[in-house]
């Protein structure tokens, strides 16, 4: 197994061990996680609310279930090992790693305590934070890497079905048809497409000695030369209503051409394929759509996104101006538009310190994860307004968000170091540790074998959903690792806000609960 950028908060556990005051700022730790967060939220905004429509609320009911069985195992280790409300407040915060449930703590501690002991009371969630949290890291990790090996999980395979059939371009082809006998005479592409219910993309057309794009009107005739794009089972389907399958056949390229194509254009982000009128302005068909690793059959409702490299199929005279309407410009997506970055993570930051009514007395506050997770998720899913695009390019958002990952892991391993290894020495830690331990494993197992096995969601969006639920970014990096792809990221955006809430409501419970 490989811990991959997570490695980062162990070493900075070592390194904050040494020395009290061998830790950094809290502005580090700050600025860390609200960079990862909103930039996660602008990647998977879209991918959230296509989630809610499709099965979000069974996720997150599940999700919802798991915390509230974690709160209730808290509630009767707190019993059984004898120990204080801060402590086990403290110590489900760090075996579910969430800091802001932590803040909540610390939040409500200032509020009700005496003056007298309020320095005591506010060291013992640290305590079992700090404890626990090492084991809230490792322990997910570990249920992934336990779950994966039993059931043999080929992310591959589950990358291939997310997408869609009609998405993966992985194994298309490119042929040429004949045909010697179109039934029913005189069908247009639109019209075939739906009858066969083919997913193949037609390029150019040969009839006689002329040649010409394909539209979803063109009427087709017996003895058209078709290029076509797709899935090879699909274009077996298309050879066999044609007649015949040329792979001999080569059209000439002296009047169109394809050429890869970089989307840096800001006119052109945030609008669907179909918006843009493609074929009405240039004649020009999209064949394909490549988004970081990800490679996708263009549909009508697919959105462009910065930095987006598109396969165009064009004429040879319209193929410059082609390139300038998309943009073309490698130097363009990998810049940061300052202003809209800026403006939007500062709003996230802002909507974190509103303060909202807690059942009871106290306040809840989203902190400075949730709130740029929460507006990132918004402006991520609108992707402009007017002419302030909020998304960036995808290059800029994995190394933006790899920044802030760092940063945060850094931080927050140098600030827990220290106490936690000198709880450990006085010989109090081992039964807060192994509490946790329970906790992080019961709550991990649970949601990965009920979602799994029962509810047949895939492990690749299934780990991302983990790594939600604990609000841990570190599992979310390892979680990617282990897929090789970004659907963890989706799962881990779904779930995010009613973890992260779900943890503050509970946290504020057992902190205050008589028993």
């Amino acid at each position: 197994m490989s811990l991959g950028v997570g490695a980062v908060l162990f070493v900075g556990i070592a390194v904050g061990s040494l020395h009290p005051d061998l830790k950094s700022p809290e502005i580090v730790y700050v600025l860390g996680q609200a960079l990862f967060v909103y930039t996660v939220g602008l990647a998977a905004g879209p991918a959230f609310v296509a989630s809610l429509r499709r099965d979000g609320m069974r996720n997150n009911v599940l999700i919802a279930c798991a915390l509230l069985g974690a709160g209730i195992l808290c509630l009767v280790l707190k019993k059984t090992l004898g120990l204080s409300a801060g402590v086990a407040a403290g110590m489900f915060a760090g075996s579910l790693t969430t800091s802001p449930a932590l803040a909540a703590v610390l939040d409500t501690i200032k509020q009700t305590a005496m003056s007298e002991q309020l320095d005591r009371l506010l060291a013992e969630p640290v305590v079992g934070f700090s404890v626990t949290y090492p084991i809230g890291v490792i322990g997910v990790v570990l249920a992934i890497m336990l779950a994966q090996r039993i059931w043999k999980v080929d992310y591959q395979a589950e990358a291939a079905s997310l997408r869609g059939h009609e998405d993966d371009t992985s194994k298309n082809v490119t042929c040429t048809f004949k045909i010697h006998q179109l039934a029913p005479p005189g069908s247009t592409v639109a019209e075939l497409g739906a009858l066969h219910s083919w997913k193949v993309l037609f390029g150019r057309i040969k009839r006689g000695d002329e040649f010409f794009m394909a539209t979803p009107h063109t009427k087709l005739a017996d003895g058209d030369l078709v290029m076509a794009v797709g899935d090879p089972e699909e274009l077996a389907l298309v050879a066999k209503a044609f007649g015949e399958r040329r792979r001999d056949i080569r059209i000439d390229r002296t009047e169109y051409e394809y050429r890869r194509i970089f989307v840096s254009n800001p006119t052109v982000v945030g609008q669907t394929i179909g918006q843009l009128n493609l074929k009405e302005r240039f004649g020009e068909v999209v064949t394909e759509v490549r988004r970081g690793d990800d490679a996708y059959q263009p549909r009508a409702e697919m959105v462009l996104e910065l930095g987006d490299l598109v396969r165009v199929l064009a004429h040879r005279d319209h193929m410059e101006e082609v390139s300038a309407f998309f943009g073309n410009s490698y130097r363009k997506v990998s810049e940061v538009d300052i202003m809209t970055f800026s403006f939007g993570l500062v709003l996230g930051l802002c909507v974190g310190l509103i303060p909202f009514p807690f059942p009871g007395g106290g306040t809840l506050k989203l902190g400075f994860a949730g709130g740029p997770l929460i507006v990132a998720l918004i402006l991520g899913t609108y992707g402009r307004m007017g002419g302030m695009v909020w998304t960036l390019p995808y290059s800029v958002n994995m190394t933006v968000r790899q920044i802030g990952l760092t940063l945060f892991l850094a931080s927050i391993g140098t600030r827990a170091g220290y106490t936690f290894f000198q709880t450990l020495s006085r010989g109090g830690g081992l039964s807060i540790f192994l509490a946790g331990a329970a906790i992080t494993f019961l709550a991990s197992l649970t949601v990965l074998f009920i979602g799994y096995r029962f509810m047949k969601i895939p492990m690749s969006y299934l780990s991302g959903m983990i790594a939600g639920m604990h609000t841990q970014i570190a599992v979310l990096g390892y979680a990617k690792d282990q897929t090789g792809n970004d659907f963890p990221d989706q799962g881990y955006a779904s779930v995010y806000p009613v973890a992260t809430i779900g943890k503050i409501i509970l946290v504020h419970i057992i902190v205050s609960s008589p028993w």
